[in-house]
């Protein structure tokens, strides 16, 4: 009897670890094996050592692509993190319409990415965009946001900013499970709004704060398909690096993508991921261990 429930449940798990074991196990191991090979699915496998991990560090596109990367950890998380606490901060508020209020943020944050790269292409046209058009009613020449070095990132950072109803619905759940009974003793002691705020708010959220900060690092430091599509739309010719104007859309994820799915270097993509998979890893650990000095559980 306890053979053939043991069977049913291995049947009922099937499924799963055989996709594990596909889709997961093996790719994982595998790439670990051709970030020491010479590989491009073309040839036989070809043992080279850590020269995949020296050319990482020999190349400077790989640096480049790190410095872009570390611009969009650095400054678009605090951004969009505070852009999505800050809605929902907004659409907290006990006004009418709140439901329709909440959809019209929220929508953005599922629109294709093709789709919104579309939309953001004609919203920050040099010419005709609509930014640049409402700047030039009040006498202000707008950058030329997709072409210029300068202001590629930036132009990114503002649809992040545009698309982070999935980190405002986080925060709105958080502050809707703070306690009221908090409120009424801050009030009690003659707590201002702002006094609320950074002392019950923000302690009340704070796991929140940490959940989705360990996402958002995570999510940039694969950055990829916003620029990607920008860096495509942006391309003149026959251009299949993939980097837009001086590189400046030239991410770690889009160079790992290019020696992998352009050039067919499956050796040094599979080395840029461990890099990645291990600066990932030491950056989430760093934040989980300073996270004891900011945030409070319930209870604490």
């Amino acid at each position: 009897m306890r053979r053939k429930t043991n069977l049913t449940g291995l049947l009922f798990a099937a499924p799963f670890l055989i996709g594990f074991l596909l889709f997961t196990l093996y790719p994982t191991g595998a790439s670990l094996v051709y970030s020491f090979s010479d590989f491009n699915l073309f040839k036989p496998l070809k043992w080279v050592g850590f020269a995949n991990y020296e050319w990482i560090f020999k190349e400077r596109e790989v640096w480049k692509s790190i410095k872009n990367t570390l611009y969009m950890v650095i400054i678009a998380t605090p951004i969009t993190l505070f852009c999505g606490l800050m809605t929902a901060l907004l659409l907290n508020m006990k006004v009418r319409g709140q439901s329709v209020f909440r959809t019209l943020f929220y929508i953005p944050s599922i629109v294709p990415v093709i789709a919104s790269s579309l939309v953001w292409m004609w919203v920050l046209n040099p010419q005709s965009g609509l930014i640049n058009s409402v700047l030039k009613t009040i006498g202000v020449n707008g950058p030329n946001w997709l072409l210029d070095s300068g202001w590629t990132k930036p132009s990114l950072i503002l649809m992040l900013a545009w698309s982070s109803g999935g980190v405002m619905i986080i925060f709105l759940a958080a502050l809707q499970d703070v306690s009221k009974s908090l409120y009424e003793a801050a009030d009690i002691d003659g707590a201002n709004t702002l006094r609320k705020f950074f002392h019950v708010t923000l302690p009340s959220i704070s796991p929140i704060i940490l959940f989705q900060l360990i996402m958002s690092l995570i999510t940039y430091f694969q950055f990829f398909a916003q620029a990607f599509m920008l860096a495509s739309l942006t391309a003149s010719g026959p251009d299949q690096t993939m980097a837009g104007p001086e590189k400046s859309l030239l991410f770690y994820a889009i160079l790992l993508y290019r020696e992998a799915f352009v050039d067919f270097r499956m050796g040094h993509a599979s080395a840029m991921a461990w890099v990645l998979f291990l600066l990932t890893a030491l950056v989430t650990w760093i934040v989980f261990i300073t996270s004891k000095k900011w945030v409070t559980y319930g209870g604490e």
